[in-house]
């Protein structure tokens, strides 16, 4: 009888416990986004039919030497893939080497993925894309209308160190595409040029991560940091901020230039892409 009434208590306790699980499990993802994570977009959305957009991802995969793996965090690339595509537009992915483009693991997580991080988990034509992404070497970039850099850390560690990224961004832009992008992808720029030969950032209007955030997630071991290298450019950088900043969105139109602070800012820089580039309202 006493072993019947222990289990019996066991199985309450577990159950009340199942129970705290499931409505947490339910209710922190709209808490955090009430927060300011992945806001839904609730401004004008646009489209470009026919146009031709292009996302630049990294290759990068470690984060120094602790091999704790990185890469490009997933909204920053699946909000504007599947914006430009609801744009009617051609989407290609590409990236500094080609290949597969490797996901920071931490942006999959329950509080930190997007919707349109799962949409993605159900695409086999996105999934086929950032496995064998193209290679910018062998692109063109005067025949897009749109050149969006996808951040997360590990861009910090190729986009703006490559000078054939610089160079092919600065002959899409002589050609009139709209450029930019969000968080660490706005690095891509640093070796790009206007049609004077002038860096294309210097006395321009940018946002991207801001110092404090990168302070506050205690990840300063990477080689550059975009507020630091981007105002060494001579870029006239602005940002929001919040109790942390991971949780803060600014977005930034200068001419054919849009730029987004960080991950909550993808699906609104990619609209306002379209705009500039000649798109109309959807």
């Amino acid at each position: 009888m006493k072993k019947k009434k222990t289990l019996r208590i066991s199985l309450i306790v577990f159950g009340a416990l199942l129970a705290v699980a499931i409505v947490v499990r339910l209710a922190l993802p709209p808490i955090v986004k009430a927060m300011g994570l992945h806001p839904d977009y609730e401004g004008q959305r646009y489209i470009l039919p026919e146009g031709r957009a292009l996302i630049i991802a990294t290759n990068h995969d470690q984060l120094g030497e602790d091999e704790r793996a990185t890469g490009v965090f997933g909204s920053e690339l699946t909000a504007p893939y599947y914006e430009f595509l609801e744009g009617r537009m051609y989407v290609d992915v590409a990236s500094i080497e080609g290949g597969e483009i490797p996901f920071d693991p931490q942006s999959f997580r329950l509080l930190l993925k997007s919707d349109y991080d799962d949409r993605m988990r159900e695409d086999p034509v996105l999934q086929v894309k950032v496995e064998n992404s193209l290679e910018i070497d062998k692109l063109d970039f005067t025949g897009y209308d749109i050149i969006f850099l996808a951040g997360g850390w590990g861009a910090a560690y190729d986009l703006g160190y490559s000078e054939v990224l610089g160079q092919k961004i600065s002959e899409g832009y002589a050609a009139g595409a709209v450029v930019g992008g969000v968080c660490h992808g706005l690095l891509g720029l640093l070796n790009a040029t206007d049609e004077e030969g002038n860096p294309l950032v210097k006395g321009r209007r940018i946002t991207a991560v801001t110092d404090k955030q990168v302070e506050e997630l205690h990840i300063s071991i990477t080689p550059q940091h975009p507020e630091r290298e981007l105002r060494a450019a001579g870029a006239n950088f602005e940002s929001s901020t919040a109790f942390r900043d991971f949780f803060a969105n600014h977005v930034v139109v200068d001419g054919r230039i849009v730029s987004g602070q960080n991950q909550n800012a993808g699906p609104e820089v990619a609209n306002l892409m379209i705009k500039v580039a000649g798109g109309t309202r959807r």
